[in-house]
């Protein structure tokens, strides 16, 4: 058994001082020294996936990573791992435990992760180790994790068993509820553009040192098509994650963030505007690209014709909100975004369709990860 901290530490020594994830009763010791360590800066996610993508989001902006969950959040981190980390070559230690784990008597939910645990790892192309118990063995552990984060640019496992941490006592003071936002309605009855139009408002607006993370499908190829620059992150997979993301930029940077999201992959990952609006950002601005269906994939209704998303980011704590049908209304909510404290967020309604013949980003996805964080952290 190790002490939290004799694994933190040396960690920090590597530059490991993001982390994130969801709590787990094997994690409870390490994760509490997480969030009341100085050595460290904790986000608590909503889901193991938008931990993924938080961390992604860090590690761009020139974070080194850990990732926390329990084997059975692993479920909800494959799409990220598979279709986020894995092309776009982004790196981070993630540490899952071993409910389940095979000998030991358990839940009936871990019965079948357990034993599937190491290889559902290894089938993802993340190599992995089982977490240190002995203090002997975390320096030569951390080491051979980073030997292979070095050569593959792709996150490293450990798997940790029960009682390998001792207790940790969190003092943590609940967080106190934001202030009521502003909500602005800026809608003129008829909706009068569709996402390119949108997206080339959005160029108009917005400085050359904001950085724009568009969502997949249509959006980053659209936007790509418009203009391909460095401040540009075109999220292909990982739907749902474009907003973790630009959290994990945004806490780590002073430039502006624009997320540039659609409605389908909004809906998807909801729980991430809590998670926004409960660290609050200011300098991250989420648009919501509402056209009321699945548009990369043929048309497909989605449920968003129910939600009011200017309503549900006030309720989470978002500052400033705004409900546009129009491009002089969105042109208007963007720019008071850009010039106001945020979190905020604009839900623009607009209609369906895309140009003929739409290209997909000819830069692959690792260069356009590696020139972003060059443009986010100038190095």
């Amino acid at each position: 058994m190790i002490s939290a901290d004799d694994f933190i530490i040396p960690a920090h020594e590597r530059g490991y001082d993001f982390y994130t994830g969801v709590p787990c009763s094997f994690l409870t010791p390490f994760i509490n020294r997480a969030i009341l360590s100085d050595k460290t800066d904790y986000v608590g996610a909503a889901s193991e996936g938008e931990a993924v993508a938080i961390a992604a989001g860090a590690w761009l902006a020139g974070r080194k990573t850990i990732v926390m969950c329990q084997n059975s959040g692993l479920g909800n981190c494959v799409n990220p791992i598979t279709s986020l980390n894995f092309p776009f070559r982004i790196p981070t230690l993630l540490i899952t435990t071993w409910r389940g784990q095979p000998g030991l008597k358990d839940e009936p939910q871990h019965e079948l992760m357990g034993p599937i645990t190491q290889s559902l790892m290894e089938l993802m192309r993340v190599q992995c180790k089982t977490f240190p118990s002995e203090k002997a063995q975390i320096s030569g552990t951390l080491d051979a994790a980073e030997k292979v984060i070095a050569e593959s640019n792709l996150p490293f496992g450990f798997i940790m068993e029960k009682g390998a941490v001792g207790p940790e006592e969190l003092d943590q003071a609940p967080t106190e509820p934001k202030p009521p936002g502003s909500n602005q309605d800026l809608r003129s009855g008829t909706i009068d553009a569709n996402r390119y139009q949108t997206l080339e408002k959005t160029l108009e607006i917005v400085s050359d040192e904001t950085a724009l993370i568009a969502t997949t499908g249509k959006c980053g190829r659209e936007l790509f098509t418009i203009a391909d620059r460095p401040q540009h992150f075109y999220q292909v997979g990982s739907m749902g994650g474009a907003s973790g993301m630009g959290l994990g930029v945004a806490l780590n940077t002073d430039k502006p963030v624009v997320v540039l999201d659609g409605d389908g992959a909004a809906l998807m990952k909801m729980g991430s505007l809590a998670t926004i609006g409960a660290y609050a950002p200011d300098n991250l601005t989420h648009v919501v690209l509402d056209n009321g269906v699945h548009d990369s994939t043929g048309g497909q209704a989605t449920v968003s014709p129910h939600v009011d998303f200017a309503q549900v980011a006030l309720a989470c704590g978002f500052r400033h909100a705004a409900t546009t049908d129009n491009l002089s209304g969105f042109g208007e909510a963007l720019s008071m975004a850009s010039e106001n404290d945020g979190p905020s967020l604009i839900h623009a309604k607009i209609t369906t369709g895309s140009i003929d013949n739409l290209g997909r980003p000819t830069v692959k996805p690792q260069d356009v990860a590696h020139r972003f964080r060059k443009f986010i952290t100038g190095t």
